[in-house]
């Protein structure tokens, strides 16, 4: 364990939002630590990301390291119906030229490692194997620290004018207080596991990503990975996937045969492994922070996985964390309120992709059909899918799109303390 208990930033989870603030608040001179409760390598899910990735691993000074790396490149996306047609794929590289237009698909226990050692090597402190148990507030509510286990069971406490959570799903900070609301119409479960020798398609589509339409209830994901392994997981409400079976090997055979292209590229495949379970349903917190805390990642918000923005949205977070972090540590005020125009900013992006995710599961929906009718829409279109969604102005867009889908007003919560 840390000989010391005062930093100027604590940072709760080692996934991509809290080794991103950790590394660049360590580089502007801040002392942090990061307390996470593996050991790493881990196995997380995850493996799609968008091209607006690079812009971040870019400012943390990976982006050279990705490409040493054997991760498949990854050019575009594609939607391919229950029948089995496959539409044109939206590559990235014909929208935009600049390096980030051609991403990856990773592991993410090889991605989330070199992500833990960049933030070490920019002198974070890191504890593994230490989970934290709550965090500690003063007589007035205002977080001053942590209490974390050792690896040995021993309990710390650790102090710093800032704690940022970046704790994902488990919520350590405000899991507990009620502050998360589940989003009304994104409640679903995903079943997944993994093939060897399925197939790819040629040339440079062999990496990419595919959305392959579970009638009316979902999708499939099919996402290529290193050393011929494809991940692949269906998505759908909970009662339609366990509508006959609890079984996941049987739910995803039968899912797979009521989708001709998955059928198809899989028949030649052997699955390996455990099948994995979770429910993926969208959520975000009522707020941002409160005084002395931050929250980022997952622990902030999880937007439906349908356009792989999970690792996206977790290293914009952090990024945004840290800035914010670093300006309230400078201006010697880290209120919640100070945090808000943070919480705003992340907002504004999440609702943008939003209305992607709901346009996608409107039965009345394809972009096909909404491109066809509004060509001159496919450009804002691919901003969305690549990641471009903080500083655009998408109205129009989304004009376009609410005349084939019901789109949702913007969820009133996650912006103010």
């Amino acid at each position: 364990m840390p000989a010391n208990t005062h930093y100027d930033v604590i940072i709760i989870g080692a996934g991509p939002a809290g080794t991103t603030a950790a590394a660049l608040l360590a580089e502007k001179g801040r002392r942090v630590l990061v307390l996470e409760k593996e050991k790493f390598p881990r196995y997380h899910i995850g493996e799609s990301l968008m091209p607006y990735c690079w812009f971040t691993l870019n400012r943390l000074g990976l982006v050279d390291e990705m490409h040493k790396r054997a991760f498949t490149k990854k050019y575009s996306v594609q939607f391919v119906t229950p029948d089995g047609h496959q539409s044109q794929p939206f590559y990235f590289f014909q929208h935009y030229d600049h390096p980030s237009a051609v991403t990856w698909q990773i592991e993410r226990s090889e991605f989330d490692e070199i992500m833990l050692a960049n933030a070490r090597n920019k002198g974070a402190e890191v504890c593994e194997q230490t989970p934290v148990q709550r965090v500690l507030k003063d007589d007035s509510g205002r977080v001053i620290g942590v209490e974390a286990k050792g690896p040995d069971g021993a309990s710390f406490h650790f102090y710093a004018p800032v704690t940022v959570d970046c704790s994902g799903r488990d919520r350590v900070a405000k899991g507990r207080e009620g502050w998360f609301n589940k989003d009304p119409m994104l409640n679903k479960m995903a079943v997944w596991s993994y093939w060897r020798g399925a197939k790819r398609d040629p040339g440079i589509d062999a990496g990419n990503t595919t959305v392959a339409y579970v009638e009316g209830r979902g999708w499939f994901w099919y996402i290529p990975l290193k050393d011929d392994v494809i991940s692949v997981g269906v998505v759908a409400e909970k009662d339609y996937l366990f509508s006959d079976s609890k079984d996941p090997a049987k739910i995803m055979e039968r899912e797979i045969g009521r989708n001709a292209w998955i059928k198809e590229h899989l028949a030649g495949g052997t699955q390996f492994g455990e099948y994995w379970v979770t429910a993926e349903f969208s959520y975000r917190t009522k707020h941002p922070a409160q005084d002395g805390l931050l929250l980022a990642g997952d622990a902030f918000a999880f937007l439906d996985p349908v356009f792989s923005s999970g690792v996206f949205l977790a290293l914009k977070s952090g990024e945004l964390a840290a800035d914010a972090v670093d300006a309230a540590l400078t201006a010697g005020d880290t209120s919640g309120a100070r945090f808000e125009q943070y919480g705003a900013t992340l907002c504004r992006g999440i609702e943008n992709m939003r209305k992607l995710v709901y346009a996608f599961y409107d039965e009345n929906f394809s972009f096909g059909k909404m491109i066809k009718a509004h060509p001159e829409q496919r450009g804002k279109l691919t901003d969305c899918l690549i990641g471009d969604v903080f500083e655009l102005d998408f109205t129009e867009l989304h004009g376009a799109m609410r005349q084939f889908a019901e789109l949702p007003a913007e969820l009133p919560y996650g912006y103010k303390v």
